[in-house]
């Protein structure tokens, strides 16, 4: 059997540090920006971690083996 390719979006979307977490970036921050307040997109420019409950799933679509 073939081995398994990375997943190219989560490769783009997702960085996973040296601690084990995966680190993201906020939705909402590409359009529409009129409507959204400053402290909003403030906000949306932060990373995030994703939730352990998915972390194991973006892990193994990066790391495929």
């Amino acid at each position: 059997m073939p081995k398994m390719k990375t997943h190219s979006g989560a490769k783009k979307r997702f960085r996973v540090l040296k601690s084990g977490l995966v680190k993201r970036a906020h939705a909402n921050k590409n359009h529409i920006l009129n409507k959204k307040t400053s402290k909003r997109k403030r906000s949306l420019r932060q990373g995030a971690y994703v939730d352990a409950t998915q972390a194991k799933t973006i892990k193994y679509m990066i790391y495929s083996k």
